[in-house]
């Protein structure tokens, strides 16, 4: 493979030593981009985008080609699984993911089984390989999947959920059967991630978006447990590196002491928590990523370096940190603004490396 040109992201997310901050952007590659729109249109919709590898790489490669951001990430989506395991995924207009069979029974949940990532999944790993070969070895590919939690919560409501009270109901009622289903999607969370790595991945991120809907305990039992499993599941070597593994609960900043004890490299932050506290609470076993607000990016460029300047005060000097959003960049950014942002991280944190 290509000797990367631009490794920070890997060395930050490992505590080793950087002479810049790392940044990339979740959700970098989206509707907030004209040239998106237009590669979404030219595939006809979101789904037939996720499963054509030759356009995935080119969304991927997009904000790449706008920003001189550090890290690249696949351009797929969560419910890749469940829609392998037969779920039937479809995006409706105004409403988000769907499925037309939702996992809401005994029988249901016995009948799943874990997808071949190659398989049933080959469309993702296919992608993997031609972003790998387009960057060239510029930046680090991040690979991602979903969460046990958060992929059941899509698989028992059927879609999006304001309320969860289906898949909170089948947790409290029946929670013998939601250790099944987490189970079941657990191993085909380790073999899919395994997979991305085989095909070239060089980090993966798991995304926890519904973990803080939970209480502590509830979390502790049906979301963070899973992601440990993952972890000691996945492969944390390849071409001669390590791996990095990235947690990302939504809402989680209460847990990250005992996230960071799950053999994890790195913890996503949202911006409702402070870095600094953070960092207290990790005592420097993992590496950080994040935590603006994505709504600064409506703000002038002025403003959003001020806020930049902020969040790597926050965080303070050493390795360690990579810059992000505290979640996905809305779709009707400017993208002046996200380069902006890019460009203060890059001005501004030298100061904090040395």
């Amino acid at each position: 493979m290509t000797e990367l040109k631009n490794d920070r992201f890997l060395r930050a997310l490992l505590h080793q030593p950087v002479e810049v901050t790392p940044v990339w952007m979740m959700r970098q590659a989206g509707r907030y981009l004209p040239e998106y729109r237009r590669t979404r249109s030219q595939a006809g919709s979101f789904l037939d985008l996720c499963k054509n590898p030759h356009l995935a790489c080119e969304v991927t490669m997009q904000p790449l080609r706008r920003f001189p951001l550090d890290a690249a990430i696949l351009f797929s989506d969560i419910l890749t699984i469940p829609d392998a395991m037969g779920l039937g995924l479809y995006f409706a207009e105004g409403e988000g993911p769907r499925f037309t069979n939702p996992v809401q029974d005994e029988a249901a949940v016995k009948a799943l089984g874990v997808p071949d990532p190659e398989q049933d999944l080959g469309y993702v790993m296919d992608a993997v390989r031609t972003i790998r070969r387009e960057l060239d070895g510029t930046v680090p590919l991040i690979g991602f999947s979903g969460s046990p939690w958060t992929l059941a919560t899509y698989m028992v409501e059927g879609g999006s959920t304001k309320s969860f009270s289906k898949v909170k109901g089948m947790m409290f009622e029946r929670p013998e059967l939601m250790h099944q289903l987490l189970s079941t999607t657990a191993e085909s969370v380790i073999s899919y991630l395994n997979a991305q790595i085989a095909a070239g991945a060089q980090a993966v991120m798991i995304f926890d978006t519904w973990g803080g809907v939970l209480s502590p305990s509830d979390y502790r039992t049906f979301s963070l447990a899973y992601m440990k499993r993952i972890v000691q599941g996945l492969t944390r070597e390849s071409e001669g590196r390590r791996v990095p593994v990235i947690l990302f609960t939504k809402g989680g900043g209460q847990w990250l002491g005992a996230m960071a004890e799950s053999g994890c490299d790195a913890l996503g932050v949202d911006w409702t928590t402070d870095l600094a506290v953070a960092r207290e609470l990790v005592k420097d076993r993992v590496a950080l990523q994040g935590n603006i607000d994505p709504s600064i990016l409506y703000a002038s460029p002025q403003r959003i370096r001020s806020a930049v300047a902020e969040v790597l005060a926050s965080y303070g000097y050493g390795s360690g940190h990579v810059f992000n959003l505290g979640h996905g960049i809305h779709p009707d950014v400017n993208p002046d603004h996200a380069a902006a942002l890019v460009e203060a991280v890059h001005e501004l944190s030298p100061a904090y490396h040395g």
